[in-house]
């Protein structure tokens, strides 16, 4: 190796002229690379308007009637003629007649006639001809009891004797509604979202019992309170859950907007309020989290360091309104249409290699990439379609080889999207490298359903109090709901359950 401090001026000379013819030679081999890339780029671009050419000729609706829906035309001034209806669908047939079910009887009355209505004779002993079942429910008035405890006197050591309250499971703290009754305001108010109105009506008109909006209240707030550990417990099993989804929506809190965050798993659910900040998420998981994070594309989730599923969902509807956008572009129609069947194939793959999953994953996002390249503008740090060169001295320039056709890319509707897929390539196909991991977002859609509806209802919660008791009721009824179980039956063992 040539001692650069110890060498004479010649071969130094000899050196960086020898540098130079190679810089220049790897600037010629760098241009040829980008010039057949930009001409591959042009290739796929006119693919894809192939793609949507054919799917044209396949059934699709034309360009000048991208709707399908063109119906004659008729005489000027008259309205256009309706669209045929729809065929109609033949009626599911369910599983079970549950209308026709019979139920166990509780009561039974027997019907029979004492005397002949022929003759007068009279009737004795019989046999059931035919039944009939009659479903009602009783009006039935509030139990109201009062509990009395007797002071005694010991008649050895004068002590005088009171026993304890000993109303475990009967009601909860001091407060005089019974575990039953609160279990039933609180699930009228969040599996039902009823309006403490309704509420108040209906325990008046069923049960005859009068209370008050400000004790409806405080009673679901009891159960919040008393829900306090479970909903941390939910909290800490969701955080150490292989695969979590994260959604957000909308939640105003006495008129000043805010956000409810979900994180939930097949089987749990949890929510909390504060701004649409990232900070929110990152308390949400915690520090220790390590699972796969499956969301939209809000800007929150794109910080996270771990496993990240993208929801495709949501990258299609893009596509689709893109689509709508530019029915008359058999570009857009045919990269819209080799987006969606490449997913599909995405979506069918399966394996029990793990080796194979990681190499389709590979495979796929390889083919996608090149489904974007050509919209894409910028290849590495250079503008779309410009090649490198060198100049007569050897010195290395920039010279664009199809200027025209990378400015059109560049522009083209697809380049946003384009963008957006190039930006999170390696995390759209960690489903297929992770069979337990789903493609979509669409169980925290589900999650905050629900609490959307109800924000429709009732406009937001009005206190910071009011908010925390709306999460703590959404985490644990909506756990309930995932896992098939009673909420009035777990909220009534929930306030059944000793104090800790």
């Amino acid at each position: 190796m040539l001692d650069l401090y110890h060498s004479s001026r010649d071969e130094l000379i000899k050196l960086v002229l020898a540098q130079r013819d190679r810089l220049a030679d790897q600037a010629q081999r760098l241009a040829r690379q980008e010039a057949d890339l930009a001409t591959m780029r042009a290739a796929i671009t006119q693919l894809t308007a192939l793609v949507g050419e054919v799917a044209v000729a396949d059934g699709e609706p034309p360009a000048d009637d991208p709707a399908g829906d063109a119906h004659p035309a008729g005489m000027p001034g008259l309205k256009p003629g309706q669209a045929p209806p729809p065929l109609a669908r033949p009626p599911k047939r369910r599983a079970r007649g549950f209308a026709r079910r019979r139920m166990t009887p509780t009561h039974r009355e027997v019907h029979a006639l004492a005397d002949c209505p022929d003759c007068g004779a009279r009737l004795t002993g019989g046999s059931v001809k035919r039944t009939r079942e009659v479903i009602e429910v009783p009006l039935a008035p509030a139990v109201i009891t009062e509990h009395g405890y007797l002071e005694r006197r010991c008649v050895a050591c004068g002590r005088r004797c009171v026993p304890a309250p000993e109303l475990d499971g009967i009601v909860d703290g001091r407060q005089r509604l019974g575990s039953g009754l609160v279990s039933l305001i609180a699930t009228l108010r969040e599996e039902a979202r009823l309006p403490f109105a309704t509420i108040r009506w209906y325990l008046r008109a069923l049960h005859g019992l009068e209370l008050s909006v400000g004790a409806l209240v405080g009673a679901v707030q009891r159960v919040a309170t008393r829900a306090g550990p479970a909903v941390e417990q939910l909290r800490d099993a969701i955080r150490a859950s292989p695969v979590v989804h994260a959604d957000e929506t909308g939640w105003r809190e006495d008129g000043h907007n805010g956000y409810a965050w979900t994180v939930s798993t097949p089987t749990l659910r949890y929510f909390t309020r504060g701004s649409r900040e990232k900070a929110v998420l990152e308390e949400v998981l915690g520090p220790d989290f390590g699972g796969v994070l499956v969301s939209d594309f809000y800007a929150a989730y794109t910080n996270y360091e771990g496993l990240h599923q993208y929801c495709w969902a949501h990258l299609l509807r893009d596509v689709h309104e893109l689509r709508q956008q530019h029915r008359t572009d058999a570009g857009v129609r045919g990269w819209a249409k080799a987006v969606h069947r490449l997913f599909t194939r995405a979506l069918g793959f399966t394996s029990a290699d793990p080796a194979a999953r990681r190499q389709a994953q590979r495979r796929f996002e390889g083919e996608l990439a090149a489904l974007c390249a050509p919209y894409l503008d910028v290849v590495g740090d250079r503008p779309a379609g410009a090649a490198a060169a060198a100049d007569t001295d050897g010195n290395p320039t920039i010279e664009a080889t199809a200027p025209a056709a990378a400015a059109a890319a560049a522009s083209a509707p697809q380049a946003k999207l384009s963008r957006r897929i190039a930006k999170h390539l390696a995390e759209l196909f960690v489903f297929v490298a992770d069979p337990a991991v789903p493609a979509t977002n669409n169980a925290a859609e589900r999650s905050l359903r629900p609490l959307v509806i109800s924000r429709k209802i009732s406009g937001g919660t009005r206190s910071e109090l009011g908010s925390t008791t709306k999460m703590a009721l959404a985490s644990l009824f909506g756990t309930w709901r995932l896992q098939g179980l009673n909420p009035l039956d777990q909220c009534r063992q929930l306030l059944a359950a000793p104090q800790v």
